[in-house]
């Protein structure tokens, strides 16, 4: 049997609504009973407790915030005052893309090379070089012009310093000298900004984020009786990363009490920041570790909301590149789906003979483990209970 041609979506932008509604109201904004039905399934999500219970979650891919190789899927739209990029021309130059790079300086050497033609070819006629091309008694201005080409090629020869020898500016005439002197300086600048900007363009540290890696999942156990979200971040260079550092941002929308809905809001999520846990020695794998207490915005997420939630967690990496010594960064992205309950990575450092072995193999490998499916607070609130019944 044929498959059911699937209707065409319109390409329509979704813009996110800021109006603001009554308390009693449900957040539903009117949606129809099919797309309720995609927004009930929910992904698969193992919850590990007593009864090894399986709850059935399926959710449909979404949209990233940011991808896993670190792009931002963000869409600036039409931007009016486009002459802001005009006064910061050397940065607007170096984030061209290159085939636009080479198209922008390619057209300012051409078009300075047939500006200066144009004017060399109207001086020898002016001047009437052109007339008394070839008169071995006429003392031209502009030797061996006698059309538009050869003023071309004048220009051509002056600008990158060629000069083949026969065809020149005499000092018949003070303009051409001056003329010269102004094209010689024009291409300088021209020149010294193709470079500069080339070389910045191909030193960025960018290309250097390729070499960090990030585990493909997140997982939240338990680590010295306390509720963690675990991450691995690792280098595959031997020239480490000064100075590095590491932070997590939760990309969540929500509703206010006065119903106002706001999309995308970014909230912090400490990774050792008053301890000092954030600042690496990325000399192999780390496990970064997030303690989940009462200021986490896990606090109240267990593993059956975890399967209902809708969240993404940007993580960032800086450092200083030791060959460079330029700053780099790079990022990466997990959502709801790929934060794993009741896992723990397995080890991926070994000792070898007189120094220690990084198997990158089983640099994202984890394995399940059991505990309890509550969350951080009810964890909390069940201890005080204890304590307070043994008293």
């Amino acid at each position: 049997m044929s498959k059911p041609q699937r209707p065409q979506r319109s390409r329509r932008m979704k813009r996110f609504s800021s109006r603001w509604q009554s308390r009693g109201s449900t957040g539903s904004y009117n949606i129809p009973a099919h797309s309720m039905d995609k927004l009930t399934k929910r992904k698969h999500c193992k919850l590990l407790g007593d009864q090894n219970l399986i709850q059935v979650c399926s959710n449909s891919q979404r949209q990233r915030y940011v991808t896993k190789d670190g792009k931002c899927q963000v869409n600036l739209g039409p931007i009016a005052e486009k002459r802001r990029f005009l006064s910061d021309i050397f940065t607007t130059l170096v984030d061209l893309k290159y085939r636009w790079f080479l198209l922008v300086f390619s057209l300012c050497y051409v078009l300075t090379w047939l500006a200066f033609g144009a004017v060399y070819f109207l001086g020898a006629w002016l001047r009437d070089d052109i007339v008394h091309a070839g008169d071995p008694q006429w003392k031209p201005c502009f030797e061996k012009v006698d059309g538009f080409l050869s003023a071309l090629l004048l220009s051509l020869e002056s600008q990158r310093t060629i000069g083949y020898g026969s065809r020149m500016v005499t000092a018949h005439c003070p303009e051409g000298v001056v003329l010269l002197m102004v094209q010689s300086i024009v291409g300088s600048i021209i020149d010294a900004l193709m470079v500069g900007c080339m070389f910045v363009k191909i030193s960025r540290p960018q290309q250097r984020a390729q070499t960090l890696i990030f585990s493909k999942h997140c997982v939240i156990c338990e680590r010295d009786d306390k509720l963690c979200m675990l991450f691995r971040i690792g280098d595959l260079r031997e020239s480490h990363m000064v100075d590095a550092k590491v932070r997590a941002k939760l990309i969540k929308s929500r509703q206010t009490k006065e119903g106002e809905f706001i999309p995308l809001e970014q909230s912090e999520i400490n990774l050792g920041y008053d301890t000092g846990g954030d600042r690496l020695l990325l000399v192999e794998p780390q496990t970064i570790t997030h303690i989940i207490n009462d200021s986490s915005p896990f606090w109240e997420v267990g593993a059956e909301r975890l399967c209902k939630e809708t969240f993404e967690i940007i993580v960032i990496l800086e450092g200083i590149v030791e060959a460079s010594g330029m700053t780099c960064q790079a990022r990466t992205s997990y959502t709801e789906d790929e934060v794993l309950w009741g896992h723990r990575f397995e080890s991926c450092i070994s000792l070898e003979k007189e120094a220690f072995r990084v198997d990158h193999s089983a640099f994202d490998k984890t394995f399940e483990v059991q505990m309890s499916t509550d969350s951080a607070k009810e964890r909390s609130d069940r201890l005080r209970k204890n304590s307070v019944t043994s008293h």
